[in-house]
């Protein structure tokens, strides 16, 4: 999968409007600052396009697929509609189904109730936890980290010619990391999953944003995204693929909308006729709105240009890794190098600083929000810093020791208090480039001069202290 690095044009790359744009946040140094939102791997702001789109149908609000009225009818084509968007977006096969879910995480611990019986799964220790978990119910073997796209191809060609009893196998994998950004050789690996008789899904909660995403193209049999990561609101996700394991299963919810037919038997037991459609997995009252929003994501995405968003977000990244790589005491977290193509995520810890420390001092001093701890990828960060995979831990700042005052920058006593946490910045299609530069600029500070003001610990997160400044 390769990344567009066409020259850009302003005209048409300029960040696309998102909600939040305006908002001032109070800095503990006095004052206000517009708020920089540098945590899009976790949650991008909503698109003013998406938002405008939910309002204008808000009133038309009306139940779905069952209702005789005028708006349940307009809801109904909305919703309907809305799938096909999404599989438009996706280019998916004629044959292939979208399901609607609540997130991601959703998605995959569907997928995971549809395996046939004595399936065997293939997942990285490498994936996010809702790609990691799911499969509890399955014969699951763990793929090491690679450190190279070739090793992770070749590692799950292994794994597959050696599984044994042969039989049905899913592989699991990510199209773009949530912890380094890096882009996954997600083409090569469906390539190896089908040669071995193998089927594989992938999470494409970090790469639907930031990339195009192709069914047809990559030849994966399903993806999995959230909404809330393509600039969408919270509630809704997608299952996109193929239709056979999920018309065979058991539904995910039993209730309404997922059966076609119900009767009492004579011994006082009940006959369920399920649907063989997307229906089957989205019983109850769907989130019209949210699936709504969805399609509107996709259709704004679609028509800014994906190249132009490309370009622009490739240019961003440059940047960020350029005035990262002035500050020595930095280090940007990677798998398989610096030469990596990458989406807008990037991770990296700073010599002297708990990670939870620095996180809060770029919010109270800044009004710079990102993200620090383990990105629920525990197994994953551990290893890019050196830790042991299999070690428990939690993340957050240390807490401090009876008599011990936990402050930004200040080690804790020895021994104790050893952090396996990062930060992690990310941004995408909404993101300013004085955001990117104040961050910078913020790293610079913090690093050099220290920070301006004390922090203690409360409840394992890092926060402003009620005292005097700790620089002058």
């Amino acid at each position: 999968m390769s990344v567009s690095t066409a020259a850009l044009d302003p005209s048409v790359c300029a960040p696309l409007p998102v909600l939040g744009r305006d908002v001032t946040v109070p800095l503990v140094t006095g004052g206000e600052v517009t708020y920089a939102a540098l945590d899009y791997a976790a949650s991008a702001p909503a698109l003013q396009r998406v938002w405008d789109d939910v309002a204008a149908y808000a009133p038309y609000y009306g139940s779905v697929h069952r209702g005789a009225g005028y708006l349940s009818q307009l809801s109904t084509d909305l919703f309907e509609n809305s799938r096909r968007t999404v599989a438009e977006f996706l280019g998916c096969r004629a044959e292939d189904q979208v399901v609607f879910t609540r997130s991601t995480t959703d998605s995959l611990n569907l997928l995971a109730a549809a395996l046939p019986a004595n399936c065997q799964v293939f997942v990285y220790e490498t994936e996010h936890h809702a790609s990691l978990l799911p499969w509890r119910n399955a014969r699951v073997t763990y793929l090491d980290a690679p450190r190279t796209p070739g090793q992770a191809v070749e590692t799950l060609e292994r794994a597959l010619a050696d599984r044994d009893p042969y039989g049905p196998a899913l592989v699991c994998v990510t199209g773009a990391s949530n912890v380094t950004g890096e882009l996954w050789p997600v083409r090569e690996l469906a390539a190896a999953a089908h040669a071995h008789g193998a089927r594989i899904v992938l999470d494409a909660a970090q790469l639907a944003p930031h990339h195009p995403v192709d069914i047809a193209e990559l030849d994966v049999d399903w993806v999995a995204f959230s909404g809330h990561k393509l600039y969408a609101p919270f509630g809704s996700g997608v299952l996109a693929g193929r239709a056979d394991w999920l018309r065979a299963a058991e539904p995910y919810l039993a209730g309404g909308g997922a059966s076609r037919k119900v009767a009492r038997r004579a011994d006082g037991g009940v006959d369920v006729d399920w649907h063989t459609t997307a229906a089957r997995h989205e019983a109850g009252s769907p989130n019209v709105i949210g699936v709504h929003a969805i399609a509107s994501a996709c259709k704004a995405l679609t028509e800014a240009g994906f190249d132009n968003l490309v370009a622009r977000e490739q240019e961003l990244v440059s940047r960020v890794r350029e005035g990262l790589a002035e500050v020595p005491e930095v280090r940007v977290l990677s798998l398989f190098g610096d030469d990596a193509p990458r989406v807008g995520v990037i991770s990296f810890v700073v010599r002297g600083w708990n990670s939870s420390h620095f996180a809060a001092a770029l919010s109270a001093e800044y009004g710079i929000g990102v993200r620090d701890g383990l990105f629920c990828a525990h197994p994953l960060v551990r290893t890019l810093l050196g830790g042991d995979p299999q070690e428990p831990g939690e993340c957050g700042a240390p807490e401090a020791g009876p008599g011990e005052r936990s402050e930004v920058g200040v080690p804790p006593a020895e021994g104790r208090g050893r952090s396996l946490n990062a930060i992690r910045v990310s941004f995408g299609a909404g993101t300013p480039d004085e955001h990117i530069d104040r961050f910078l600029r913020a790293v610079l500070e913090l690093v050099r001069e220290g920070a301006q003001w004390k922090y203690r610990t409360e409840d394992g997160r890092c926060v402003p202290d009620r005292g005097e400044a700790a620089r002058v």
